[in-house]
């Protein structure tokens, strides 16, 4: 059997059911911004956390190429 598309899709917030289909043009429109911007912050979330693996994976090569030069000079 195939999906039932006459169910109305509900909107919850705040623990209160919405029903889609009751909201209106700007409520729609709301509705739309916030689902875009939690993309984009779960996206730029994604982005930082490999910017903060490549930037410890550098520190750490730096401190090992410093550890070689302090090994090799005379003391």
């Amino acid at each position: 059997m195939g999906k039932d598309t006459n169910k109305p899709q509900i909107i919850t917030i705040d623990g209160v059911d919405h029903k889609l289909d009751d909201f209106t043009d700007q409520q729609r429109i709301l509705l739309e911004h916030i689902a875009d911007l939690d993309r984009k912050l779960n996206s730029t979330r994604f982005a930082a956390d490999q910017l903060q693996v490549g930037r410890d994976a550098f520190f750490k090569l730096l401190k090992d190429a410093l550890e070689v030069v302090t090994d090799v000079e005379p003391k």
